[in-house]
């Protein structure tokens, strides 16, 4: 749920990378910290774990525009992949305004792929919030595999609802910032319709000038 400060005049979102362990969420938020402006963005936080690092960071993006006059801030955070991590992920996910799901590409991964996917389901449920309601983004990421799954079949068995996706090759940047424009506009309009069923606001289309 998007949180309002009135003294900073903002609003503050909340958008999760989320996916298997390895997949690319780390490698993603690394990146867009990384080719932010220093002026616009948050310390990177890093919660390592036995494989995995939990990353977290708030950043500014300047050309998104306004909600009545309030400046748009997001908050992006990663999950642990491994399922021993079931409570940082569940307590990551509390309030979240929109997701990205990175699929790993690789065959052996898919088993990976299909338990994050039905956790992300199951602990969203448990804060009575339907994904299908959540602005939602996938990235198909480790497309540079030889023998990388077709992305035909990762569409149909994870993206029942036709949503946004792209085919990503994350550690060399490839459609990072693509997924991460992309996901921000869901997340602003969504919140603009639900504002607009308690009263008219005003958005500017964003330029995205990430």
């Amino acid at each position: 749920m998007a949180l309002v400060n009135y003294h900073r005049r903002e609003i503050q979102f909340k958008v999760v990378y989320y996916g298997p362990g390895l997949g690319g969420k780390t490698t993603n938020l690394t990146y867009i910290h990384a080719h932010t402006p220093e002026n616009y963005r948050g310390n990177l936080v890093s919660l390592k774990t036995d494989e995995e690092r939990t990353l977290f960071f708030d950043f500014l993006p300047v050309s998104l525009g306004e909600v009545s006059g309030y400046r748009a801030r997001f908050m992006l955070y990663t999950v642990p992949g491994q399922m021993i991590y079931q409570a940082s992920r569940r307590v990551i996910l509390q309030g979240a305004d929109g997701v990205v799901f990175v699929g790993d590409s690789s065959p052996a991964r898919q088993d990976g792929n299909r338990v994050s996917w039905r956790d992300l389901n199951r602990l969203l449920d448990g804060y009575q919030v339907n994904l299908r309601e959540l602005p939602l983004v996938y990235q198909w990421n480790k497309r540079d595999l030889p023998d990388a799954v077709p992305v035909e079949r990762m569409e149909a068995e994870f993206n029942p609802w036709g949503r946004p996706s792209f085919q990503a090759v994350a550690v060399e940047g490839g459609a990072v910032m693509e997924t991460l424009k992309t996901s921000l506009k869901l997340v602003l309009r969504a919140f603009q319709a639900e504002s607009a069923r308690e009263a008219p606001q005003s958005l500017t289309e964003p330029a995205m000038l990430l």
